[in-house]
């Protein structure tokens, strides 16, 4: 048994720079252990053994692990379910208190408490910090104290009450020497856990924040075919940047840019009052809409044949990549709901199998806004016409073309619906099931 340590345990915060959590682990303590678990709930259920999000979580933690070797530290890595992780751990070092960061997510949130029931029980503390967010909880509310459910207001006092001191950083690198001193790296493979290498490839920090593109963000942002989004979605959502960093920057150079940013603190707050929304509508009467629910449409949704380019783009981009611009987003969700009246869960789901940057919170917001049934959503009588999205957003093709190839010949499909006709259907459909859930209410 080694003298008394604290664990510092990384989740979606993988870097040592500028982390909270870990800066009160080093400041508080003399004897820090990294500690990764790589979660078989997690793990378990992801059916691709190649999963980008996998090999990339696997690539940070070789870094880490590369910089910690040489500070003369290692990371302990653990492939169990945590509550299993802390008993096997308890057996091996005699331990003082556990820190981690906040994380929002119904399965964290119930992870945490359990984690930190078994910890207390035998007397060892278990402290989290808020890391992933500039604001998070209660933290930006109305002035009743209710949380917001529109993003605009919730954006100005967001913005209103940002200061230098919610964006200043964390200065752990002052105290490395506090890592516990060993080298007993534990790293498995990405083979030993049960996945394959993909191409998906961690830049350092100095190759992935493009200032001048970020200066430019809201002029080229819609546009597929051009270089205007930042691509740092996978970073963040890993932790492997810091969202204190990003919103200093967007407050510098962009503030289009800072509002995605508040975007996502939104929807992590919808999340954390609004747990329900994981498996139902945030608004009870959508769910109540009667789907078509066809699954050969679902298919040629998901292997982007359905005749309508912009959508089959956006679709193979996915599949090939684990990305697709934020525009195409709307657009395919908006002709899944709208045009062939499938259930927003069924593309919620398919998104969070494929999306390198798959954030419950975010995924969940975006799918419910473009069905009409989230908070802030769009009405539901709003219905992207990908025809007119094209000409306005990818008005030379270049997206398409890069996507589509056989676009143009006669080895492209018909379109699998009338756009017009597919847009009276839902509204009728919606409509006739909101008045009936009205009803409904008053008797």
């Amino acid at each position: 048994m080694l003298s008394k340590v604290s664990i510092f345990w990384f989740r979606r915060d993988l870097r040592l720079n500028d982390n909270t959590g870990l800066y009160h682990a080093l400041l508080e303590n003399e004897a820090v252990l990294p500690l990764f678990i790589f979660d078989k709930k997690i793990l378990d259920n992801l059916e691709d053994v190649y999963d980008r999000r996998v090999d990339f979580i696997h690539q940070a933690i070789t870094s880490i692990s590369e910089q910690l070797n040489k500070i003369g530290s290692s990371m302990i890595t653990c492939h169990a379910e945590p509550l299993e992780a802390f008993k096997q751990l308890i057996d091996t070092y005699t331990i003082k208190t556990v820190y981690t960061n906040h994380d929002y997510e119904p399965y964290a949130r119930e992870r945490d408490e359990q984690i930190k029931q078994f910890l207390n029980s035998i007397g060892i503390d278990f402290k989290t910090f808020k890391d992933q967010t500039i604001f998070e909880k209660d933290e930006v509310v109305k002035d009743d104290g209710k949380p917001y459910t529109v993003f605009t207001p919730y954006s100005k006092k967001w913005k209103n009450k940002l200061n230098a001191g919610h964006t200043a950083s964390y200065s752990t690198a002052d105290y490395f020497n506090n890592f516990l001193k060993q080298n007993t790296t534990t790293l498995p493979t990405l083979k030993s856990l049960g996945f394959e290498k993909t191409d998906i490839q961690l830049n350092n920090s100095a190759q992935i924040l493009n200032e001048n593109l970020i200066r430019g963000y809201k002029e080229n942002r819609d546009y597929p075919g051009t270089n205007g989004t930042s691509r740092l979605s996978v970073y963040l959502r890993f932790g492997v940047v810091s969202i204190r960093e990003l919103a200093r920057k967007a407050s510098q150079l962009s503030e289009s840019w800072l509002n995605e940013l508040i975007w996502r603190d939104f929807y992590m707050m919808i999340l954390w009052h609004f747990p329900h929304i994981e498996k139902s509508c945030f608004k009870p009467a959508y769910n109540n809409i009667p789907w078509r629910n066809d699954e050969d449409l679902f298919k040629a949704w998901c292997e982007g044949k359905t005749g309508f380019p912009i959508v089959d783009a956006g679709m193979r981009e996915l599949s090939a990549t684990g990305f697709m611009h934020n525009r195409v987003r709307m657009i395919v969700s908006s002709f899944l709901i709208k045009d062939l009246l499938i259930n927003w869960q069924w593309g919620e789901a398919h998104f969070a199998k494929k999306l390198n940057d798959f954030d419950l919170s975010a995924n969940n917001g975006g799918w419910q806004w473009a069905a009409g049934s989230g908070c802030d959503a769009a009405p539901y009588f709003r219905v992207f016409n990908p025809t007119e999205q094209q000409k306005k957003f990818d008005p030379q093709f270049i997206y398409i073309k890069k996507w589509v190839p056989e676009f143009g010949t006669d080895k492209y499909p018909t379109p699998v619906v009338d756009h017009a006709q597919a847009r009276l259907r839902t509204l009728a459909v919606y409509k006739k099931a909101l008045i009936e859930s009205r009803q409904a209410e008053l008797f």
